[in-house]
């Protein structure tokens, strides 16, 4: 009897693993392994979602129409070259099957976004790591990576799960030094955490260049990662290529009203970036006061902060005792980072609550 069997590049994918939301013992926790908005969904978008429920028997808009012009109009930019996903998980993913395969590599920094390597292998292709240079994206390294056979080029920026950043020049400069047959797309699920001085010209690239594509989420900064919606602006013949892959109906009408509400609720999306930029502040500053215990905090512009443990006290020996006392952070060994802790910003009650234990592991 034939066994069936997967094709090798889907066995030689190591499966995405999400932000615990549970403790080993069942008791309750406070979640700061998932980059989640602390603050909630504006009262206004939870009103628009639920608004919805009088159409569940109908199937949602497949070309969420509505929504591509309400991102337009508020981005500035043509809507016809937008296209919405499932995440933007869904559109890193479509980015690689329309334009990488069997044959194919596709590159992204050491310590990026686990999903780049899953989506490059999924379509066949082979994935390339390039060096980075202290946890941050190395533009010299990524561009010795590449090779005839570079078809994609991610970057997040900020980066999953560093926190570190790509300044304009640096990104124009990774932008200008690679082929015109490669597509290089931007990962910007953190953007709206950034100041507006901190803009990285990857949008302009977008408008004018035929080979750049930008995603962007409404699960982190707008509060809604449990409707999973995400988008991609680049060339239209990028995004014409992209649609004929994309799933029908893949995003639900609740979560497209949502999302377009959303938009309008730019007071609660500025509120939830400067609680994360005081919040992120206090604790890189707490994490520095123990520096002589050996814990270092990589300086993040994203909503979380990427902790290095190198001295007496392990990530894992503190990530379990976190843990034990009722604080769930991200630990990521699969990802090379056994040494480090990434630590969502959370309410001021859980982010001081969870310095606190970890003061307390770190003197035991």
């Amino acid at each position: 009897m034939t066994t069936l069997k997967p094709k090798p590049w889907i066995d030689a994918i190591a499966p995405y693993v999400p932000g615990r939301s549970t403790t080993d013992s069942g008791v309750k926790a406070a979640k700061l392994s998932s980059n989640e908005n602390p603050l909630g969904t504006a009262p206004s978008v939870r009103e628009a979602f639920a608004s919805a429920a009088a159409t569940l028997n109908i199937y949602p808009d497949a070309g969420a129409t509505a929504l591509r012009e309400a991102i337009g109009a508020h981005y500035g930019v043509d809507p016809t070259r937008v296209i919405h996903g499932t995440g933007s998980d869904e559109v890193l993913h479509l980015a690689c099957g329309a334009f990488a395969g069997p044959g194919d590599e596709v590159l992204y920094v050491r310590y990026g976004f686990s999903v780049y390597p899953i989506a490059a292998r999924r379509v066949g292709a082979t994935p390339v790591e390039a060096p980075d240079v202290d946890y941050a994206t190395d533009v010299d390294s990524l561009l010795a990576a590449v090779t005839d056979r570079t078809r994609v080029v991610f970057i997040a920026n900020p980066n999953n799960p560093t926190g570190t950043y790509l300044p304009r020049s640096e990104l124009l400069r990774l932008h200008a030094g690679l082929p015109r047959d490669c597509l290089f797309v931007v990962d910007q699920a953190y953007t709206e955490y950034l100041s507006p001085e901190d803009d990285d010209g990857a949008f302009e690239l977008a408008t004018s260049e035929p080979n750049v594509l930008v995603t962007r989420t409404f699960s982190k900064i707008f509060g809604l990662a449990a409707e999973r919606i995400g988008w991609g602006y680049g060339p239209a013949d990028v995004i014409q290529a992209m649609h004929k892959i994309r799933a029908p109906f893949n995003v639900s009408t609740a979560g497209q009203q949502a999302a377009i509400q959303s938009l309008k609720a730019m007071d609660f999306v500025e509120a939830s970036r400067v609680h994360n930029e005081t919040w992120r502040g206090w604790l890189v500053e707490q994490i520095g006061s123990l520096g002589n215990a050996g814990l270092r905090a990589v300086p993040s512009k994203a909503n979380f902060v990427l902790v290095l443990f190198e001295g007496r006290v392990t990530a894992e020996v503190a990530y379990t005792g976190l843990m034990e006392r009722g604080y769930i952070v991200r630990w990521l060994p699969g990802q090379g980072l056994r040494h480090g802790l990434r630590i969502s910003i959370g309410t001021e009650e859980q982010t001081q609550g969870m310095m606190a234990a970890l003061r307390e592991i770190v003197a035991g």
